[in-house]
């Protein structure tokens, strides 16, 4: 088996993983996943999309298991095999941010617990950690807002919402506590803590 990273969005996918799709001749993949790739996908190849996602270990040993973004963040990187890389929305949103990636740490709210992900933001923001907070839809960011509020953050503290990232209607909105963003779209994740302007430390 091999999982492979298809990028967070259209083009943002690496020449390796090209080449393992067009060899498949069996491919898994969310429906997202599969219209990344659609057209390096041959003819013969047979498609099928992942309706359950708890039986995917089982899965033939010559299938290519499509990864949205990079299999090992928040991905399918935990299956047996051979895992192929892919960009991630991490890579991009540093990119687009000028943000080293040796400062960053990654919390992820995407399928799991949120209040969870919140406590593990505060406390790698405590650290002077910048966070990527891998959201969901449900995720409720005003709360995550009030919690920095009252934990004795600086208001200047600097907020991105990274949306849709490798899209055509790919959008960034920045902010701080004084006057935090708002999502827009399901598809997005907040990186957070000091870049960009001067911020302050907690105390």
């Amino acid at each position: 088996m091999k999982i492979v990273g298809v990028g967070c969005g259209p083009g943002l996918i690496t020449e390796q993983a090209a080449q393992v799709i067009r060899s498949a001749r069996l491919i898994y993949g969310s429906t997202r996943a599969i219209e990344l790739v659609q057209k390096l996908i041959p003819s013969t190849c047979v498609v099928r999309s992942i309706s359950d996602y708890r039986n995917l270990s089982a899965l033939p040993e010559n299938a290519v298991v499509l990864s949205t973004g990079d299999p090992m963040l928040a991905g399918l990187g935990y299956l047996p095999g051979e895992v192929v890389p892919g960009i991630s929305s991490l890579q991009l949103a540093a990119a687009r941010l000028h943000l080293p990636l040796s400062r960053v740490v990654v919390t992820v709210a995407h399928g799991r617990g949120h209040d969870r992900a919140m406590q593990e933001t505060i406390e790698e923001l405590r650290r002077d950690k910048v966070v990527f907070l891998i959201a969901d839809p449900r995720f409720d960011v005003n709360e995550l807002y009030r919690r920095l509020g009252t934990m004795g953050f600086s208001p200047a503290l600097r907020i991105a919402i990274c949306e849709n990232l490798g899209y055509p209607d790919e959008q960034i909105l920045e902010g701080d506590l004084v006057a935090p963003p708002q999502p827009d779209a399901d598809l997005y994740s907040l990186v957070i803590g000091q870049f960009g302007k001067d911020t302050t430390k907690p105390a």
